[in-house]
């Protein structure tokens, strides 16, 4: 998921999202430690998404405030 998709996302969606990615990032982390997974850099970029959209929600956090 790139930015331009992050930032068209309304921001209930946007929490739904960031709950699914904490969720597939937990199960794969979970599946990594049980057996190697196929591709570790899934977790890489599953934790880097969930980054994205954290910091996307923590910005209109703070445009709300400001207004």
């Amino acid at each position: 998921m790139d930015q331009a998709d992050i930032n068209q996302l309304s921001t209930n969606d946007l929490v739904d999202r960031i709950k699914e990615e904490k969720a597939t990032l937990m199960k794969l982390k979970l599946n990594h430690a049980v057996s190697p997974i196929e591709n570790p850099q899934k977790i890489k970029f599953s934790r880097k998404a969930v980054a994205r959209l954290q910091t996307e929600f923590r910005k209109r956090e703070l445009a709300e405030m400001k207004k």
